[in-house]
């Protein structure tokens, strides 16, 4: 039985050691705070045009889906639902990838201004309601490739 058990904890160990390099893809982004983790498969909006259209004219979107945008430096980000089909949760993150700020529920098609915020560097958009359901508030930390190791709340492992 000793055999066994020890094989079975170094397993464990290379699972959780393989999930840590696994957070760190460019499709994927990790959050964990108070409220425990959730992973969100994304696709990343990281130049002016892909910004630009965000997730326009989407019609449907998996529930553990959503968009990261990434700009260059921390700045003032505002948001709207121009053409935007569906209610979504907007996260506003620091350069450390840590939440500074949880819109929830933007209204479908609304053109009223969301404003981020100052010092905002990445913005998460997920389906509406699902930061409440999962807990996601300030203070809720990042993991994705684009946050600087430099600066990350919770860094890529390398």
């Amino acid at each position: 039985m000793g055999k066994w058990f020890g094989l079975s904890v170094l397993f464990a160990i290379a699972a959780s050691q393989a999930a840590a390099t696994e957070a760190c893809r460019d499709d994927t982004v990790f959050l964990r705070g108070d409220w425990g983790s959730a992973r969100i498969s994304v696709d990343v909006a990281d130049t002016p045009e892909l910004r630009s259209r965000g997730l326009m004219f989407v019609d449907y979107m998996p529930t553990m889906a959503g968009m990261l945008f990434v700009y260059e430096r921390e700045q003032t980000v505002s948001f709207w639902m121009k053409n935007t089909l569906i209610p979504l949760d907007m996260i506003f993150a620091d350069d450390a990838g840590v939440v500074q700020r949880v819109h929830e529920n933007a209204v479908p098609g609304d053109l009223t201004g969301i404003a981020g915020g100052q010092g905002i560097q990445f913005v998460l958009e997920i389906n509406g309601g699902l930061a409440e359901r999962l807990g996601i508030d300030v203070g809720t930390e990042m993991r994705h490739p684009a946050i600087p190791e430099t600066s990350a709340s919770w860094a890529c492992a390398s």
